[in-house]
């Protein structure tokens, strides 16, 4: 009788590998633990609408309320800034203290290609200073910030200028922009100043490199740049070895791991979950195939980079799901990029019932809907 070969030891395949992330991710089963436990395991969720992290937490978390992740940010627990790869993240007070010093070449790199043609000419610096000047008196809109800003610089665009203080400045969101139910410009404050603290002059590299193989190993080098946005981390990474396991997947790259996190094994079972939009899962990894194929990251990209949420069906991305509000009514939209089998199919609905209960306890009308193959 024919065998299955046997895979070497220390090979993960690509479900291997992805029970081994979701369990990270918290994704395998809702787990009891405080909101904020959770943003410092996962080192912040990605947050470039108001609400994603609301929905991230969840689907993660067993009662988890929105009143709570509120009550971080009010209280500046929390706070929401630009982050890895330059995008918002909602981080816990300590990790803006932390990461944002780690980060601060990458979002000065970005700054400089991806405005060079409108920044041609002017000193940035001066611009950042004129910026931090304003938000020392007070909080301003981003819009005021701007119109401030161009009252000294009318020749460069206004999306320019701001991404100088954004990118330049550690300037925070601060309430009622990301508050549960309410509505908000942007509006910038000096992270020291609303933290009450200054951010950390050398923040521990290593450290950092070890959380995110915590919330999102086993991992490549390449994954970790790409989460961050920085480069040249390989040296940081044999720095590390001798606290680290070394693996393999499939095609035979390595991945980095910490010797005691969880690695369940390619059979556990995993359960449907509606991943938030933007969420970290699936944008934090150069090599994204452990939880969404290269067609499904294709039928999600739009051209203003609005990453829709998304469906886990087997532990992979199976379709995406947006909500639709009205007055009186909310609708769960969701397409199936496949077939699934009743069993998944009743998974999804129960599943996508708890979502419209969370995301619609103040509307008389809800209604799921799901299309697809």
């Amino acid at each position: 009788m024919a065998t299955t070969p046997s895979r070497p030891a220390g090979v993960l395949d690509r479900r291997a590998l992805n029970r081994a992330f979701l369990a990270r991710q918290l994704l395998l089963d809702r787990r009891t633990m405080t909101a904020q436990a959770a943003l410092e395991h996962l080192v912040g969720l990605q947050a470039q609408a108001p609400f994603p992290p609301y929905y991230g937490l969840w689907c993660r978390l067993e009662g988890f309320r929105p009143a709570e992740l509120a009550g971080l940010l009010t209280s500046r627990q929390a706070v929401r800034i630009a982050l890895m790869r330059g995008t918002v993240h909602l981080v816990t007070a300590a990790d803006c203290r932390r990461l944002r010093p780690w980060l601060q070449p990458f979002l000065e790199r970005s700054l400089s290609t991806t405005f060079a043609k409108d920044l041609s000419g002017l000193d940035v610096s001066e611009v950042a200073a004129a910026g931090r000047a304003l938000l020392a008196k007070e909080p301003h809109t981003v819009g005021d910030l701007t119109a401030a800003l161009r009252a000294a610089w009318p020749a460069h665009p206004a999306t320019a200028l701001s991404n100088v203080v954004r990118s330049l400045l550690p300037v925070v969101q601060i309430p009622p922009r990301g508050i549960w139910g309410q509505s908000g410009q942007p509006t910038y404050a000096l992270a020291e100043d609303w933290l009450g603290a200054p951010l950390e002059t050398e923040p521990d590299v290593d450290d950092l490199v070890l959380r995110y193989l915590a919330a999102f190993g086993p991992a490549t080098v390449k994954d970790i740049q790409a989460w961050s946005g920085l480069t040249r981390l390989r040296a940081v990474a044999d720095r590390l070895r001798p606290r680290l396991v070394s693996l393999r997947d499939e095609e035979g790259r390595e991945l980095l791991d910490l010797p005691d996190a969880p690695r369940p094994g390619a059979d556990v079972p995993a359960p449907v979950r509606y991943l938030a939009p933007y969420d970290n899962a699936i944008l934090s990894h150069a090599d994204r195939t452990r939880i969404i194929s290269d067609a499904y990251r294709k039928a999600i990209a739009t051209k203003n980079a609005v990453i829709p949420g998304t469906i886990l069906v087997d532990g992979f991305v199976a379709g995406a799901w947006r909500i639709e509000r009205e007055r009186a009514s909310t609708v769960v939209d969701v397409r199936l990029f496949a077939p699934v089998d009743k069993r998944r199919r009743e998974e999804l609905e129960a599943e996508g019932e708890r979502l419209l209960a969370f995301a619609s306890d103040d509307t008389a009308s809800r209604e799921l809907r799901i299309t697809g193959p």
